[in-house]
């Protein structure tokens, strides 16, 4: 089988790789095609030593890799411990990573926001080597069949306008990450692409595959799904022709006791993306919370702009939904390997039982080459869009090349 994953809890660096290193050439040998990396934040100082090892001892064509506050590999969720995970991948086609610099547009398209503009009025690409002119060649023919795997520090890159733009450029582009959050403050992400290290920015790597995905948001729809009405920005004000408060206050009123606690605890609103699709289930939405009221006209605030014409549809979060979710939508899907970009909000924090998100991605695929980190936001697929999420669980599946189809 063409891919590998190992994990290691020594706190030892060195160590750490070593045992990594060891499983994957036991499992395969060398010369992977891609090699992940992923190390939690007490292996931070030495983690572009450990990713030079790797490299030196494994020798991949591409090697990506980040530092976050928990990883997971094979069946393990490490969190907030010493922890390393490596991930190998074989027989993938080419692959090629970049660093992309910070400050820099997205590519040379009218896609690019205004204030991304110089005083001259053209599009500021950036300085000579900073990987946006690099993207741009890796990416032919709007991206198709092609994946973009994608590992960003958030406080200092523009991560919707990255999909946004891609949208625009390459509108069949399959791109799956996350946000790494090893801690608090500037300089505290480690990424790495190959032998590049890199305190800010982004890493990709371009797989010339197009790969399954599941994206799983963790919630259910309740109550009826409505048109919008009337809307003001990221406004919600008319559901249906009457104030998005009163239909949240009758949603209440209709649902159990169970339910309504649910829905105490935290409002989200599904948007469908496809709206050419006749029924609406899991999957279909895109999911954003709901953050507050606005008393004078009756509207909610929604983390995302709203449009007039939209369907939307109230979604509650738990435990159960969350595993319900990531259940139904693995349902029917085969993979040799596959990477979890797993929200820092789930795990342990979210359910009782430690691992839950690699096991059953194990459980449902029928293979343990799983890795993976943590994040503060995930990044993955709904409809033919990429989308940042959260409290999400992105997985990007790898098949063996004589099941691609």
């Amino acid at each position: 089988m063409p891919f590998a994953a190992a994990i290691s809890e020594h706190p030892d660096a060195a160590a750490a790789i070593g045992e990594c290193v060891g499983q994957l050439l036991d499992a395969h040998g060398p010369h992977p095609d891609l090699l992940a990396v992923f190390a939690t934040s007490a292996h931070r100082q030495a983690f572009a030593d450990m990713c030079g090892l790797a490299r030196r001892l494994l020798r991949p064509a591409c090697l990506m890799g980040a530092v976050s506050s928990a990883v997971l590999g094979v069946d393990r969720e490490v969190e907030e411990q010493p922890a390393l995970s490596v991930w190998a991948g074989w027989d993938l086609g080419e692959v090629a990573g970049v660093h992309l610099d910070r400050n820099v547009p997205v590519t040379r398209t009218d896609a690019l926001r205004a204030d991304e503009m110089t005083s001259s009025g053209s599009p500021d690409t950036g300085s000579p080597g900073s990987g946006w002119e690099q993207l741009d060649r890796l990416l032919p023919d709007g991206g198709r069949d092609r994946t973009l795997l994608l590992l960003a520090d958030p406080l200092s890159f523009p991560v919707d306008d990255l999909l946004a733009g891609l949208t625009m450029s390459h509108p069949e582009l399959v791109v799956v990450g996350g946000l790494c959050a090893p801690g608090m403050g500037p300089g505290a992400v480690a990424l790495q692409v190959d032998d590049h290290a890199a305190d800010r920015g982004a890493v990709a790597v371009v797989l010339d595959q197009r790969l399954d995905t599941v994206v799983s948001q963790g919630c259910r729809p309740v109550g009826a799904p409505f048109t919008v009405t009337r809307a003001e920005g990221n406004v919600l004000v008319e559901l249906g022709s009457q104030p998005a408060m009163t239909r949240l206050q009758e949603l209440a009123l209709s649902l159990d006791a169970a339910d309504r606690d649910l829905l105490a605890r935290g409002v989200h609103l599904g948007r469908v993306v496809d709206e050419r699709r006749a029924d609406h289930g899991r999957g279909d939405f895109l999911i954003r919370a709901v953050l507050g009221a606005r008393s004078a006209n009756g509207g909610l605030v929604v983390g995302d702009r709203i449009e007039v014409g939209d369907t939307v549809q109230f979604q509650i979060r738990d435990a159960a939904s969350a595993h319900e979710d990531l259940v139904e939508l693995l349902q029917g899907h085969e993979a040799a390997g596959a990477l979890v970009f797993t929200c820092n909000g789930r795990g342990t924090d979210m359910f009782r039982e430690p691992d839950h998100d690699v096991r059953t991605v194990c459980e449902l695929t029928g293979s343990n080459a799983v890795g993976g980190l943590f994040c503060a936001g995930e990044i993955g697929p709904i409809g033919s869009r990429s989308f940042l999420h959260g409290f999400t669980a992105s997985v990007a599946l790898f098949r063996e090349r004589s099941a691609r189809t």
